[in-house]
């Protein structure tokens, strides 16, 4: 009698145990579905970072560097001056710019249309993504949805929207499947956002991005 209820406990215990193996084998393929279903909407990548075109201010004829106006990082209004060549003073262009780059070696010979100094426009910082071309790319388009944090401020999302997608490859973007050592190429990807909104996000910043596809 004592071994037949053991057994019934016994049996009771497995079908408890099937039950709840069971349970939690739908949970998961139900969220690995929800997942799935999410994600092949989205393209994400953790190579992307925060840049502006580059504008290189520099004088139309050769001579010495007699003075350097400007330091790194410094905001320059339009039409600032920012270096003395020769009888040349150089100066910013008709808009707001922040200096990345200044040469500081007076009397250094400068040819003519040498970069002496270096400035961004800060409108037109843009998120930079590196995406492969075979993890999504051909999906995205101009116009779509953009999320992206940055590491500085890792706590809050931002957005924008993708605005220019590169017609050529990163040369300096090869990377390697490992499976038969094919050359995989990067593709940069430009997404716009609102600079004056988000006016904590500086020059080089480090980003990761998810695209929504439409």
């Amino acid at each position: 009698m004592e071994d037949e209820k053991n057994s019934l406990a016994q049996n009771k215990s497995t079908k408890s145990a099937a039950i709840v193996g069971g349970g939690l084998l739908l949970v998961i393929v139900i969220i690995g579905g929800f997942y799935l279903l999410v994600t092949r909407n989205q393209i994400y990548t953790d190579k992307a970072d925060i840049e502006a075109p580059l504008i290189a201010i520099a004088p139309s004829q050769g001579g010495t560097l007699q003075k350097m106006l400007v330091t790194n990082g410094q905001q320059l209004e339009a039409s600032t001056p920012v270096a003395q060549v020769a009888d040349q003073i150089l100066r910013s262009d008709d808009q707001p710019a922040l200096v990345v780059e200044a040469q500081s070696l007076a009397g250094k010979s400068v040819g003519a249309g040498e970069a002496v100094v270096s400035v961004i426009h800060s409108n037109d910082l843009r998120v930079v993504a590196h995406i492969d071309e075979d993890k999504g790319l051909s999906g995205i388009r101009v116009g779509q949805l953009v999320t992206f944090t940055v590491d500085t401020f890792a706590g809050k999302k931002y957005t924008g929207i993708v605005a220019e997608i590169s017609q050529t490859s990163r040369q300096s973007g090869v990377v390697f499947n490992i499976s038969d050592q094919r050359e995989i190429r990067q593709f940069d990807v430009k997404i716009k956002f609102d600079v004056q909104k988000y006016s904590e996000l500086k020059n080089g910043m480090s980003a990761k991005v998810t695209i929504f596809k439409n």
